[in-house]
């Protein structure tokens, strides 16, 4: 069993899934790990999906040195983007993944948010480029590591009347000072 970074708030609302040495580029993917953070799970999987079929950009954030612009970015108030077909395939799956398992335990994938997502540079795997005149170059592949840890959303509790609402405590120095003030006037 992998071990994660982060453990969820509630471990019986919550499913996680993780991939190691995966062969896809490390910035590609914490870009496109970026964009789908905090998303419900099936909006992330149709975002992924419109991804590899260049409806929707991932925006660059930092990973952005000789990024093009695109004018779908501005729907991310950015202006440079791309769509890493390979990363959000592999996210795809991961998420497949991960929303099996939450099924397995019972949860509504409805409800369910992304709340932890990681991605980690994994060893480089080194290969070589013939040039001109006897030499060659490196030519490294930069693999990465992912995990992804999805909770049900809390629902929200509405904020009572301000009609009925308590008074905050206050200290007794607080109501002292109170006293003070009002003796003064």
């Amino acid at each position: 069993m992998p071990r994660y970074s982060a453990t969820p708030a509630n471990e019986a609302k919550s499913a996680k899934s993780s991939i190691a040495y995966l062969r896809v580029h490390f910035k590609n993917t914490v870009e496109t790990a970026n964009a789908i953070k905090g998303r419900k799970l099936l909006n992330a999987v149709t975002y992924l999906k419109d991804v590899e079929e260049h409806k929707q950009c991932v925006p660059f954030r930092r990973f952005h040195r000789g990024i093009g612009r695109t004018a779908q970015a501005k729907a991310f108030k950015a202006t440079l983007g791309r769509w890493p077909a390979k990363s959000a395939k592999y996210l795809l799956q991961l998420l497949k993944n991960v929303q099996a398992n939450a099924e397995s335990k019972g949860l509504n994938a409805e409800e369910l948010v992304i709340k932890h997502i990681l991605v980690n540079a994994a060893p480089k795997q080194r290969r070589r480029t013939y040039r001109a005149h006897g030499r060659s170059n490196p030519y490294m592949s930069s693999p990465c590591h992912i995990e992804v840890i999805v909770s049900e959303e809390e629902k929200t509790v509405e904020k009572a009347d301000e009609s009925t609402s308590v008074v905050p405590f206050q200290s007794q120095k607080q109501l002292a000072a109170k006293r003070l003030r009002a003796s003064r006037k």
